[in-house]
């Protein structure tokens, strides 16, 4: 039996499955897009990871989940956006652009695509002023995502590559599924490594209390690959100390996986949270140094320079999606983080 409301002011509608008793058993996923119309798996997955699928009252953090007769499920769909984002005259950093597609060094503080309570000022709304055929012809089938393959967190700095045509769209949809797309990061970290360079593999889900965040579910060896067990999705990061400052590290980060927030999850699971970063321990004193005098000032010093994490996607390596050929992108560290790894050598000095 399936029901929908319609809540108040925020004009969410809630999807009530009621799951018939008797009924066989079934993966969730499969369950839920076999009885929803117009859904798919991946849609309902998606739908699992944002929290949205609540199972009995609780959370549903599992697509595998073996539906039983008597299951009661609420699926929270918010209020849909406008039919189009509109066009904004928004200056955009452009590093490379030919017919197929645009390569972008994103400021940090920019929304990717137009959300709620973020409706303009996004990167999207610039890409409509900036590339008129967006209007004729939408390569992601979606007016509000136009020619958007990958995301980059608001407050996360550096290169996005943007499909300015369909068949460029699925190409480089299809190089960032199968990750032969690399992206290589720049992060200041709090603390020193012991060794200098290292291997993550974790399962990342959501966080078991906050399910605005993800967290590290279990430690994951490859032999967990296929199974992505534990309500969480494997995630491999590679990380390479680049310099030392005293209580903080430059590192370079190679994403093998692309999971949401997945260096910053990494990161704070180290014990070495990224700089700067408010949702996951970086705005807290992580490292205290009593042979450094004032160092308490002198960190929040530092904080005050970079209100938001010190992470910057310095590199982007694709084949082009037209000619094949392999290209290569890199962009400098903005203002804000260099200017907190000058006073962070300034400390040494002192």
């Amino acid at each position: 039996m399936t029901q929908e409301h319609t809540g108040g002011e925020t004009r969410q509608h809630v999807l009530e499955i009621a799951v018939p008793k008797g009924e066989h058993p079934e993966r969730a996923d499969q369950y839920l897009a076999r009885v929803i119309a117009n859904s798919s798996r991946s849609k309902v997955q998606n739908a699992i990871e944002a929290g949205v699928i609540l199972l009995n009252g609780k959370p549903l953090d599992r697509a595998s989940y073996k539906v039983r007769g008597g299951d009661l499920f609420h699926i929270t769909i918010p209020r849909p956006l406008p039919t189009h984002a509109e066009a904004e005259n928004i200056p955009l950093n452009i590093v490379f652009e030919d017919e197929a597609l645009i390569i972008i060094n994103k400021p940090a503080g920019m929304v990717v695509h137009p959300a709620h309570g973020s409706r303009s000022g996004t990167l999207v709304n610039a890409l409509l002023h900036h590339i008129r055929e967006f209007r004729k012809d939408d390569p992601t089938g979606d007016p509000n995502r136009p020619g958007i393959v990958h995301r980059l967190d608001k407050d996360t700095s550096g290169l996005m590559v943007v499909a300015k045509t369909e068949e460029a769209h699925r190409n480089l949809a299809k190089q960032f599924f199968h990750h032969t797309a690399q992206r290589v990061y720049n992060a200041i970290v709090w603390g020193n490594f012991k060794e200098p360079s290292g291997h993550i593999e974790t399962l990342i889900g959501r966080h078991p209390r906050d399910r605005k965040k993800f967290a590290v579910i279990n430690e994951a060896p490859l032999y967990l690959k296929e199974k992505e067990g534990g309500g969480g999705k494997i995630a491999i990061t590679d990380y390479v100390v680049l310099d030392e400052f005293l209580g903080f590290s430059l590192v370079e980060l190679r994403l093998q996986t692309g999971r949401t927030h997945q260096i910053r999850v990494h990161m704070q699971h180290l014990g070495h949270p990224v700089f700067g970063d408010e949702v996951y321990g970086g705005r807290a004193m992580n490292v205290m140094r009593q042979d450094i005098p004032q160092w308490k000032s002198k960190a929040e010093h530092l904080l005050s320079l970079l209100p938001r994490q010190a992470l910057h996607a310095r590199t982007l390596r694709l084949n082009h999606p037209t000619t094949g050929e392999l290209m290569e992108w890199s962009v400098p560290l903005p203002e804000d983080m260099e200017s907190v790894i000058v006073g962070m050598k300034k400390i040494e000095k002192d």
